[in-house]
């Protein structure tokens, strides 16, 4: 096994009981999403979907201000990870200046992208997190607004998406330099951020669930691997994982799209929520890699070392989640039609 893999062993089974654990289950991070659209003076068509976790429906209510009342449904549809609910309301007096409250997102871990456009053309979106669940209705809230909230959701979504930074992890156990590691998660990022674009601007798609079983067999694909450089042996992966990182990469972009297009794109700004976007998952992905290369020169400075069977235990957390997840994930598809 390298050097740098040695080390990183550390690293991982540190990680390792995060992603065991029963909470850390990939893309169950998925926000609510509230978009209103003015269409007459104080009059708005609301859509609201709030995913589902688990199969239960996320316990939070949109509460509008005093004032406002049904001019027809609410109307629900049910979809496989979400329930969309559509009405009509009426405002006196407008929404603007005006707070629409989130009944019970304080006692939840989920967000809610809250898009806004009025009569005028001004659009608003906002990030609304559980610390503050609320937003106030501005009338010209600016550019930076969408920015912003696109730029959160995009680390969020890395850093909550654990198959993603599995994959991650597993490009960085097989690495025997710095150098080889920087020219991997370089390939990675340029790979992903061209089918992310390609995706969300919709001039490519690969459905969502052969695209989720997909990802997770590139998981399973980098437990052997791990198996060979601990062994000292050689394949085309270990020596050029740039390669292989910038394949399936290509794959995971897609999968960063169903995140950003489950949270709906501001139609006027689809360029830079797209660019916010893809701009935090960088930060949250080389904010995770940071995070293991702290710990591999930790373990480096205190000469940590770790018995045989203990070395070869990150190859299997890999192998097995990846195998875990790509059965699971077939089964889905299959039950699913």
């Amino acid at each position: 096994m390298s050097r740098f893999g040695r080390f990183a062993v550390h690293a991982l089974l540190a990680v390792a009981a995060a992603l065991l654990s029963p909470a850390a289950l990939a893309h169950d991070s998925r926000p609510a999403y509230l978009q209103l659209t003015e269409t007459t003076p104080g009059r708005y068509d609301v859509v609201w979907r709030t995913p589902l976790m688990s199969g239960m429906r996320l316990p939070v209510v949109v509460r509008f201000p005093e004032g406002t009342r049904n001019v027809s449904g609410p109307a629900e549809r049910d979809f496989a990870d979400s329930i969309v609910e559509r009405r009509v309301v009426q405002v006196d007096g407008g929404l603007e200046g005006k707070r629409v409250e989130f009944v019970g997102l304080e006692a939840t871990i989920t967000d809610v992208l809250v898009r806004v456009q009025l009569r005028t053309g001004e659009t608003s979106t906002t990030l609304v997190r559980s610390s503050k669940p609320w937003v106030e209705v501005t009338a010209s809230p600016g550019r930076f607004s969408v920015f912003t909230a696109y730029l959160q959701h995009g680390i969020e979504h890395i850093l909550l998406g654990v198959d993603h930074l599995l994959f991650v992890l597993g490009l960085m156990l097989i690495v025997r330099t710095p150098w080889m590691l920087l020219k991997a998660i370089t390939a990675f990022t340029v790979a992903h951020s061209i089918t992310l674009a390609v995706a969300t601007l919709g001039y490519g798609h690969v459905p969502e669930a052969p695209m989720n079983a997909a990802i997770a067999l590139s998981i399973l694909f980098l437990g052997p691997e791990i198996v060979r450089a601990w062994r000292g042996e050689t394949s085309f992966t270990i020596r050029n994982p740039w390669v292989v990182a910038f394949a399936f990469g290509l794959l995971h972009g897609f999968g960063f799209a169903s995140g950003l297009t489950a949270l709906g794109l501001p139609q006027g700004d689809i360029p830079l929520a797209l660019f916010a976007f893809n701009v935090g998952v960088e930060i949250g992905q080389l904010a995770f890699v940071a995070l293991i290369l702290l710990m591999v020169r930790a373990f480096r400075i205190l000469e940590m070392r770790g018995p045989r069977a203990v070395q070869l235990a990150p190859a299997y957390v890999v192998g097995v989640l990846g195998a875990f997840w790509t059965i699971q994930r077939v089964t889905m598809m299959i039950q699913g039609g």
